[in-house]
C-alpha cells in the first residue's frame, strides 16, 4: 500500500464542479481582484470565527504584516513571539522594521510558553505575537494576562489554525486582530496564494483594508505608504466553495488523528497533546523521536510519505544572523526541530491508510 503524506488532488477532484461553477462566474463577470467573491467571503469567513470583520489579503503573511502597521510599528520596535514556526511570522515583523524577539517553546505542545514571556518585555515591546502551531491552540489566558499588565497588543498567528477553539471559543479573536493563510496545503486552502486578517474592531479593519490596497480609501488618493496585497476574485471564490466543507474536513481530521492516537499508543514516540484547554484541527500530526530521520527513512522504504516541520527553528536561520542567536538558547524549540516528523493527515486518507502508515511506524520498533 502507498500512503502519500499529501494529496491535494483528491481533494480537488472531489469538489471539482463547485469549484469549476465558482470559477466560471469569476471569468463571465471578470471581478479579478477583490470584488463581490472576495466581499462574501469576508463575511462568510468572519462568521466563522465568530468576529466583526475579516479583510481579505494575497497571502496570511501579508495580513500579519498589515496587522503590525496597523499597529505603527516601527524600525528598533521589538514583537515577542516563538522560534518554533514558518519564517513567515517573523517576516511580518521584520517587514516593519521592529525586532523579533524569541521565547522558547513548552516542549509538551511545540508552542510559545506562556511563563517566558514576561521576561522578555522591554520598554522597546510593542506587541506579543504567538503562534497556534499545527493547529493546536496556544495557551491564550495566561498569555493575555501578561498582555494587559504590560498594555501590550496580542496579535494571533492562526495560519494553520482555521477553527481550533480555546476552552471552547474560536481562535482568531483572543487578541487585537489574528492572521490566517489560505495557501493551498491548510485546512482551508485557496488555488493559490490567499489570507486574511480577522478582528473585532472595526477601526483596524479599515485600515486593514485601505493598506491592503496602495494606501487608498478613495481611488488615485493615498493617505499613507500602502501596499498591493489584495485577495484575487478567483481566489475568495474557491475559498467560499471550500468553506462550505471546512468543519466536515476537520472532523475527519480529527478522527485520523485519534486513530494514530490509538494505533501509536505504547511506542517510545511522544505523541501530540491535546491539552484540556485546546480543540485542534490537526492541521499536522507531528511525532517526535531523537531517531527522526532513520524512522523517516524506514516510513518512505514502506511507502509511505513524511514531512518535517520544522526541521531548523527561525533563531537559527541564517537570515537571522544578525540577531546573534546561537545553538542552545533555545533549547525547546531546537529539541522540536531535531525530532519532529509529521505523518500523512488530510481528510481524504482512509482508514486502512491510516492503519498501514500507523503499523509501518510500529514495525520500526519491533
Amino acid at each position: 500500500m502507498k500512503v502519500p503524506y499529501f494529496d491535494l488532488k483528491m481533494q480537488t477532484s472531489a469538489i471539482r464542479g463547485e469549484l469549476e461553477r465558482a470559477i466560471a462566474t469569476q471569468l463571465d463577470d471578470c471581478s479579478f481582484c477583490l470584488g463581490p467573491a472576495v466581499a462574501q467571503f469576508e463575511k462568510s469567513f468572519a462568521t466563522y470565527c465568530d468576529a466583526s470583520h475579516a479583510v481579505g489579503f494575497n497571502s496570511g503573511t501579508s495580513a500579519l504584516h498589515v496587522a503590525l502597521r496597523i499597529l505603527n510599528a516601527k524600525p528598533g520596535d521589538e514583537v515577542i513571539t516563538t522560534p518554533m514556526t514558518f519564517v513567515a511570522t517573523s517576516w511580518a515583523i521584520v517587514y516593519t522594521g521592529a525586532i523579533p524577539v524569541f521565547v522558547d517553546v513548552d516542549p509538551l505542545t511545540a508552542n510559545i510558553d506562556p511563563a517566558k514571556v514576561e521576561a522578555a518585555i522591554t520598554s522597546r515591546t510593542i506587541a506579543v505575537m504567538p503562534v497556534h502551531l499545527y493547529g493546536q491552540p496556544c495557551d491564550l489566558d495566561p498569555l493575555l494576562e501578561v498582555c494587559r499588565k504590560h498594555s501590550l497588543p496580542l496579535i494571533e498567528d492562526a495560519a494553520q489554525a482555521h477553527g481550533a477553539r480555546y476552552k471552547g471559543r474560536k481562535i482568531g479573536t483572543f487578541g487585537a486582530m489574528s492572521g490566517f493563510s489560505f495557501y493551498p496545503g491548510k485546512n482551508l486552502g485557496a488555488c493559490g496564494e490567499a489570507g486574511a486578517l480577522v478582528t473585532n474592531s472595526e477601526a483596524f479593519a479599515k485600515r486593514a483594508k485601505a493598506l491592503r490596497e496602495h494606501g487608498s480609501t478613495e481611488r488615485y488618493y493615498h493617505d499613507e505608504i500602502g501596499y498591493n496585497y489584495r485577495m484575487e476574485g478567483i481566489q475568495g471564490a474557491v475559498l467560499n466553495v471550500k468553506l462550505a466543507h471546512l468543519d466536515t474536513w476537520t472532523k475527519r481530521r480529527r478522527e485520523i488523528a485519534h486513530r494514530y492516537h490509538e494505533k501509536l499508543k505504547g511506542l517510545p514516540l511522544t505523541l501530540p497533546i491535546e491539552p484540556d484547554y485546546a480543540e485542534s484541527v490537526y492541521h499536522l500530526y507531528v511525532i517526535r523521536h531523537p531517531e527522526r530521520d532513520q524512522i523517516r527513512d524506514h516510513l518512505t522504504k514502506c511507502d509511505v510519505g513524511s514531512a518535517l516541520h520544522y526541521p531548523l527553528p527561525v533563531h537559527l536561520q541564517k537570515c537571522f544572523d544578525y540577531l546573534g542567536h546561537k545553538k542552545g538558547d533555545f533549547p525547546g524549540a531546537e529539541m522540536v526541530a531535531d525530532q519532529c516528523l509529521s505523518l500523512p493527515i488530510y481528510p481524504e486518507l482512509t482508514d486502512e491508510q491510516v492503519d498501514y502508515a500507523a503499523d509501518s511506524l510500529r514495525s520500526y520498533f519491533s
